[in-house]
């Protein structure tokens, strides 16, 4: 009988803490409600806010590479009038922003469209940067499918209004870590939206994205 009480406790107990594990990860899934679709679904807005997804040899990594070719379609359709890629340059060899830029002038962007953020360090610090630094009030977020969820919910803190395209993948080893990277990163952000902390780098702001839609009205 004592045996089976522990038992019973230790399930409890394992239950009660899967439970609080998966909260945040529930919260992002329902508090995302019908603003995660496709680019065709996507609505109009200002910007499209790129988010950084590792280099291979300097070159996008095919995960990143895929949100780029989901940018150009937003861009090409006219659903987006800017671009702002934001992604990590922390370091001399490593430079997201730069391979993005790249990546979208070499694919037919005019280079006065792409306005890069080299301290997206996070998901939160690209989101909290994209409105305060560049200030985008509206945009279209563009990641992975199991990663815009989190991105739509900071980028709401962040005071930024907006819709994510969901990037599909096929459901490989790669997908299957970033997926369950996103249990942890959801209590992450559970955190940032409570307290809101400002980016690693703040500094001044930028007027890159003003610039680039003052152009684009001009065509």
């Amino acid at each position: 009988m004592r045996e089976r009480r522990t038992q019973r406790r230790v399930f409890q107990a394992a239950t009660l803490l899967c439970s609080l594990a998966l909260a945040p990860s529930a919260w992002l899934w329902f508090a995302a409600g019908d603003r995660v679709g496709t680019v065709e679904s996507a609505p109009s807005a200002p910007v499209a806010v790129v988010f950084g997804a590792g280099l291979d040899q300097g070159k996008p990594s095919p995960y990143l590479e895929h949100r780029l070719v989901a940018a150009l379609d937003l861009y090409r359709a006219g659903k987006v009038k800017a671009l702002l890629v934001t992604g990590d340059n922390g370091r001399i060899e490593y430079d997201e922003p730069d391979a993005m830029y790249r990546y979208l002038t070499e694919h037919g962007v005019p280079g006065d469209r792409v306005v890069r953020d080299y301290a997206g360090f996070d998901t939160w610090n690209s989101c909290t940067r994209a409105h305060r630094i560049f200030g985008v009030d509206r945009a279209v977020l563009v990641s992975q499918d199991f990663h815009v969820r989190r991105a739509l919910a900071l980028c709401e803190a962040a005071g930024i209004r907006s819709y994510a395209v969901g990037v599909p993948e096929v459901h490989d080893s790669t997908w299957l870590y970033g997926g369950l990277r996103e249990v942890a990163g959801a209590g992450k952000a559970a955190v940032n939206v409570w307290l809101r902390p400002d980016p690693v780098f703040l500094g001044p702001k930028e007027d890159g994205i003003p610039k680039a839609l003052a152009r684009a009205a001009q065509r």
